[in-house]
């Protein structure tokens, strides 16, 4: 198969691009840094095209990007797309957070993946064969202090994904919506933080989070699957990790204007 990886340079998109041609199939990786694209294809050969591109750039330079593609890639033949590209910026309060980070998620986590599903579709359509798999997150469907705006984002994808199942009915195009919990080895966190070390660090001390390798399995696991089979949404969390109670905030501002007379 012919499959288009979004963030390949790194994280998940390295790891699941390197298991994808492992099992035989093309890979064309996108990510912003060319360097690391080419040693990518240094690595895993001629089967892997790198294509440097920004994604939070308009529509009409990714179409012009994919313009330089060789034939034996071309976006009439690609069989899956994995929207992996993301990011989070930030764990403030949504009152100190900065509005260029708010910004920056929502053209990556949200406009990357509607423009790269915009640029394939039409072709899987014609062919009425394809599978789109998109990288969500449990930050989608459980709420968290700082989580503000890259949870919606992700809550965004788990609704678009389902609703584009419900545009392609019967299309012959599966949709599925992968959703990872707390996560190692990956940049994800360093870009959270601002290259903070320490504080990444901290957050993975004594935690035996889910690694690149074990979403490359499970998106190879997905693609396996007959093509009769959709899976919606797939959650997926270390045992380290669970949804907790809800709070119950004690002293708040607002006490007073609940308490009788």
């Amino acid at each position: 198969m012919l499959i288009i990886v979004t963030g390949a340079s790194s994280g998940f998109g390295y790891h699941i691009s390197k298991q994808l041609i492992q099992h035989g199939h093309r890979v064309i990786g996108i990510a912003r840094r060319a360097e690391h694209l080419q040693h990518l294809q240094q690595e895993l050969g001629r089967d892997f095209f790198p294509l440097a591109l920004d994604l939070s750039q308009p529509y009409v330079y990714l179409e012009e990007k994919f313009k330089s593609i060789p034939e034996r890639f071309v976006l009439e033949n690609v069989d899956v797309l994995i929207n992996n590209a993301g990011l989070a910026l930030g764990l403030e309060r949504a009152d100190n957070a900065q509005i260029d980070d708010w910004n920056q998620m929502v053209d990556v986590n949200i406009k990357g993946v509607l423009a790269m599903t915009k640029l394939v579709l039409p072709f899987m359509v014609k062919k009425k064969s394809g599978y789109i798999i998109n990288m969500g997150s449990i930050a989608g469907s459980y709420p968290y202090p700082g989580g503000h705006v890259y949870g919606a984002t992700k809550a965004f994808i788990k609704q678009f994904s389902l609703n584009l199942r419900a545009d392609l009915a019967g299309m012959g195009i599966r949709v599925s919506n992968v959703e990872p919990g707390l996560s190692a080895g990956t940049e994800f966190s360093y870009v959270r933080f601002r290259g903070d070390t320490e504080r990444v660090k901290a957050l993975y001390e004594e935690v035996d989070a889910i690694q690149p390798e074990d979403i490359a399995n499970t998106v190879l696991w997905l693609i396996s699957q007959p093509k009769h089979i959709n899976i919606n949404r797939i959650e997926i969390m270390p045992i380290s990790q669970s949804s907790s109670a809800l709070d119950v905030v004690k002293g708040s501002v607002y006490a007073d204007k609940f308490v009788s007379p």
